[in-house]
């Protein structure tokens, strides 16, 4: 218990001291209103600004923009003949391909094309061979021999470091 003398509570019923302050509320509805009303504003001035760069800058691309050819003008919906690219972004009845699809059966055509043997040009002796195939050939003669010269530049080059 404190030995000091307490000073009677004044009517309001809060009570009373020296050091300490206390607030009637903690929120004050008018400084939250005003920031929502402040942030609303902001928002629309914001919303005005981006509209009107966006209406600028489409008048400027209309004005500057090369218009179509007289032979393009009709054709917005027309679809061009075969063969097309895939076609991305349209309707799977449009043209109804599988990209990973064409692609693997492109790797297959350009691997089935890598190893096979044919004749190129058979009077001439030119001829296809397999890749594997063409790995060893080189593996056991070599590339050939380089001219002496290169060789004698390299040296020089090599030498310099």
């Amino acid at each position: 218990m404190s030995t000091d003398a307490h000073e009677p509570e004044n009517r309001s019923g809060l009570p009373i001291h020296q050091d300490v302050a206390f607030e009637a509320r903690d929120v004050k509805s008018a400084s939250v209103l005003k920031f929502i009303f402040y942030l609303a504003l902001t928002i629309i001035a914001v919303l005005l600004v981006c509209w009107a760069v966006w209406s600028y800058t489409t008048a400027r691309i209309a004005r500057f923009d090369t218009p179509l050819p007289p032979v393009r003008q009709g054709a917005a919906g027309i679809v061009p003949p075969e063969p097309r690219l895939q076609a991305l972004g349209m309707p799977r009845d449009y043209h109804d391909v599988d990209p990973q699809q064409d692609l693997r059966d492109k790797m297959k055509q350009d691997l089935e094309a890598l190893e096979k043997t044919a004749w190129v040009d058979e009077k001439a002796g030119i001829a296809q061979i397999s890749i594997e195939e063409a790995m060893t050939i080189v593996a056991e003669k070599g590339l050939g021999v380089v001219a002496p010269r290169r060789v004698e530049a390299v040296a020089k080059v090599a030498t310099k470091k």
